[in-house]
C-alpha cells in the first residue's frame, strides 16, 4: 500500500522539478543583453585583479595578493555568481549569431569551460576557508578562480566587441 503511494509522490515531485527546470530554460532563453547585464553583481569589482583586466588575459600577482584583492569569500562568491551570468551571455551570443556575424564556437566553449571551473574552484576555496581559514590551499584556489575569471571576462569582451558593441561600456563598468 505504501509503495504505490511513494511511487506516485516521487513521480509527482520529479514532474514538478522538470516543469520548473523547463520554465527556467524558457525564461533564460528570452532574456536580452540588457537583462543579462543587469544580473552582473557590481558590489565587488574584478578590476583590481590585473592592470589589463578585460583586455589582456592572465594575472601577474601572487596568490596572497589575489586573496587580498578578491576580498576573501565575498569576492569569490561574486565571481561564482557572475560566472553563471557570463556563461548565459556567451550562450545568448551563440544563439543569436547570424551567418554574416558568427560567434566562434571555440570561444563560447572556452567560456563555458572556464565558468564551470571557476564555480568549482570557488566552492572548493570557500569550503576550505570554512574549515581552515585563509591557508595556502584556499589562496591557491582563489588565485586559480581569479585567473580563470580574468581570462573568461577577456573572452566575453571579445564576443561583445563583435556582437554587442553598444553594450560593451555597460559590461566594462559592471565588471
Amino acid at each position: 500500500m505504501i509503495l504505490p503511494l511513494l511511487q506516485v509522490v516521487f513521480l509527482g515531485a520529479l514532474l514538478l522539478y522538470l516543469a520548473k527546470w523547463r520554465g527556467s530554460l524558457r525564461s533564460r532563453n528570452i532574456k536580452s543583453w540588457d537583462q543579462l547585464l543587469c544580473q552582473i553583481r557590481t558590489d565587488w569589482s574584478a578590476r583590481d585583479l590585473s592592470n589589463q583586466f578585460l583586455w589582456k588575459q592572465g594575472l601577474v600577482v601572487t596568490p596572497e595578493e589575489i586573496w587580498e584583492r578578491v576580498e576573501g569569500p565575498h569576492g569569490l562568491w561574486v565571481m561564482h555568481q557572475n560566472a553563471r551570468v557570463i556563461l548565459e551571455m556567451a550562450d545568448f551570443a551563440a544563439r543569436n549569431a547570424t551567418p554574416d556575424n558568427p560567434v566562434d564556437p571555440m570561444l563560447v566553449e572556452s567560456i563555458r569551460t572556464d565558468a564551470m571551473q571557476i564555480r568549482l574552484c570557488v566552492l572548493m576555496a570557500i569550503a576550505q576557508y570554512g574549515i581552515s581559514s585563509a591557508t595556502a590551499g584556499v589562496k591557491v584556489n582563489a588565485w586559480r578562480a581569479a585567473d580563470l575569471y580574468a581570462n573568461m571576462a577577456a573572452r566575453m569582451t571579445q564576443i561583445m566587441q563583435n556582437h554587442a558593441a553598444l553594450r560593451l561600456p555597460d559590461f566594462v563598468a559592471a565588471m
